[in-house]
């Protein structure tokens, strides 16, 4: 059995993180990861007729750069798995139609990075595959217009509303191959503590994202000293401090080796963010970007990565019923000597 705890499982040999791409509009640009994304757009269109199409594009070429950069062809890669915030899925779906590779749509909100990841490494680790492309993606324009208001009212934002991250970030899984590895995944349950403000996303997801390391340390045996970093996807600010605090009443010390992605990937007051960064891609760019660099040159030899998701609708919300939280956490293992001997 390669489960440990309930909610753990140890893959039978680490799955590799072949390559990590990022594709990011102006916004994010300008944010403090700006200067290590792959692609940067110069509008929220891209070049397309629409935002949701401007997210089939931002799917597609960050796609192929990841194959790209992983030394492969379409024909090497045996899934796709990923998914968006657009009804249906339609982000992925138009993104990836033209590559003409087998495809699992996932919906888990901005968890879904993490879902698509632990997923994918689960079909390498059981035999069914060898490299598997798994991503995310979301747009601030898109996401606004579909769960809360059109652009053009020009609605005011509380203060703890979040900002959508327009972009995409992907990674190919390997079988064998260098860099860090996947070595275990802890899935979550959903966690419903009736908070129903869809501009309040962290409050909504904090406690899915509390569950999900009080099981995993209760399956490891761990503690959150034990790594160099905890990374949670699309808390923000309001959400992280919930997280500190759920923790401690559980008995775990989270210190400054905690952060939340949606900390990272902006400058909420020189960037009027307010509570921080969101969406699917938040934590898919912030962890190709900024994190997976720093396990593949060894800076960290120890990670846990746990997108977050608010798994409402549109229907649930105008109906006035709650947003049920879920989060998804893996270990990387980063490489300790470094790139060259990764």
């Amino acid at each position: 059995m390669k489960r440990i705890g309930k909610q753990t499982v140890r893959l039978s040999e680490g799955v590799t993180i072949l390559s990590a791409a990022s594709t990011v509009g102006p916004k994010e640009a300008e944010g403090p990861l700006g200067k290590y994304f792959d692609q940067k757009t110069e509008d929220s269109f891209f070049g397309e007729k629409s935002w949701e199409l401007a997210e089939s594009k931002f799917v597609e070429k960050n796609m192929r750069l990841a194959v790209q950069k992983a030394n492969l062809k379409s024909e090497d890669i045996d899934y796709i798995l990923c998914g968006d915030l657009l009804n249906q899925c339609t982000g992925s779906t138009f993104g990836i139609k033209n590559l003409d590779i087998p495809f699992f749509g996932l919906f888990g909100a901005c968890s879904t990075m993490g879902e698509s990841m632990s997923l994918g490494a689960m079909l390498i680790d059981g035999g069914f595959a060898n490299h598997v492309l798994t991503g995310a993606s979301s747009h601030f324009c898109a996401a606004e217009k579909q769960f809360r208001f059109p652009l053009p009212l020009g609605t005011q934002r509380p203060p703890t509303s979040t900002w959508t991250v327009t972009g995409d970030g992907a990674v190919v899984l390997a079988r064998k191959g260098d860099g860090p590895k996947i070595v275990e995944i802890t899935t979550g349950k959903i966690v419903d503590m009736g908070v129903a403000d869809v501009n309040n996303m962290g409050a909504a997801m904090a406690p899915a994202a509390a569950a999900l390391l009080k099981a995993h340390f209760e399956d490891t045996g761990r503690t959150p000293q034990d790594y160099d970093a905890i990374a949670t996807g699309d808390l923000g600010t309001i959400g992280r401090e919930l997280v500190v605090e759920l923790l401690g009443k559980e008995g775990y010390l989270l210190d400054n080796r905690y952060t939340d992605c949606g900390i990272e990937i902006f400058d909420a007051e020189k960037q009027d963010t307010h509570a921080g960064g969101s969406g699917c891609a938040c934590s898919a760019v912030t962890f190709c970007a900024y994190f997976y660099p720093k396990l593949l040159s060894g800076k960290i030899e120890k990670m846990l990565f746990i997108p977050t998701g608010a798994l409402m609708s549109t229907t649930s919300s105008q109906q006035g019923q709650s947003i049920p939280g879920i989060a998804h956490g893996l270990v990387i293992e980063g490489c300790r000597k470094g790139a060259e001997e990764c």
